[in-house]
């Protein structure tokens, strides 16, 4: 249980409220961005139970968030954020840092995260979803962490659970293709990528680029949680196929917002809420100081 504050219109705080056990979290990103989440959508039996939540984290104040609820028996809540929690001044892994020591606070053990990529596969066209199951971190936001009381273990950095859930209620998804495997390339932006770095990310393996991925699946294994995300394709990568149109990527921004939000929903309502075996991959570390002098001589 965590006290958090609502920010005002005036850029005040008060009116503090207490969150815990939330299980479910939802981190938008240019997917949903041009929505008001999930109100925008009037989906059926969801509510808006608090919005514009800031709490206060060792790392500085976190982004404003929303909590939610999903017409399930319980109804299950949601917490979300826009943009994955990037803050004005503040280094995408900070801000980071400071979201995810929020979901922990609140007890989060289910992440869903969304957004928009670059192609580098080049079957793959805008319009097309992919559902990643592992990654390739060229950003760098390296040290990014809570604390260094874990080794974490990323053999199998996509959760199952919640990668088949995504993918289950992905087959509804009718502007595109869907793809449930593929390597997420992760790059520091802000700008795109270079013909190049395309080219070098379609040699090592990558599918498809992004800048959101890393620090965050680091960051869920850390906390214990489950990570998987659903991507849109909106570009071409630089090379590949052919040049991308900023008006098709501006179409996408806009028109499909509504139809990405309502799958999230959707799934948020599917994600199995029993653990599963993502927590396992989550080791304490040995690297502390009652373990100097344990080692055994031979």
């Amino acid at each position: 249980m965590v006290q958090v504050r609502r920010v005002q219109p005036d850029g005040g705080m008060n009116d503090s409220t207490m969150i815990g056990g939330v299980h479910l979290a939802l981190i938008g990103g240019s997917g949903t961005f041009s929505l008001n989440f999930p109100d925008d959508l009037e989906y059926p039996g969801v509510r808006v139970l608090e919005r514009d939540l800031v709490l206060e984290t060792p790392f500085g104040s976190s982004p404003p968030l929303k909590l939610f609820s999903l017409p399930t028996d319980p109804p299950r809540r949601v917490l979300t954020v826009k943009m994955h929690g990037r803050l004005p001044g503040v280094s995408w892994g900070d801000a980071s840092r400071r979201l995810f020591w929020v979901f922990k606070a609140a007890g989060v053990k289910k992440i869903v995260a969304e957004g928009g990529v670059g192609s580098v596969n080049p079957l793959l066209d805008p319009l097309d979803l992919v559902i990643p199951t592992d990654y390739l971190d060229f950003s760098l936001r390296k040290d990014v962490s809570l604390g260094e009381d874990f080794l974490c273990i990323m053999r199998q950095p996509i959760c199952p659970q919640v990668h088949r859930a995504l993918a289950a209620v992905a087959k509804s998804w009718e502007f595109g293709r869907v793809f449930t495997r593929g390597t997420y390339v992760v790059t520091e932006g802000r700008h795109f990528e270079s013909p190049a770095e395309v080219s070098m990310f379609r040699q090592w393996g990558g599918d498809i680029v992004g800048q959101t991925l890393c620090p965050e699946v680091y960051l869920a294994r850390e906390i214990g949680a489950c990570y998987a995300g659903v991507y849109l394709v909106v570009n071409y990568g630089e090379g590949v196929v052919k040049p991308w149109e900023y008006d098709v990527l501006r179409n996408i921004f806009f028109d499909q917002a509504a139809p990405l939000g309502r799958m999230l929903l959707q799934a948020l309502q599917e994600v199995p809420l029993d653990p599963c075996c993502c927590s396992g991959f989550r080791k304490p570390t040995l690297l502390h100081e009652g373990n100097i002098g344990k080692g055994r001589s031979k």
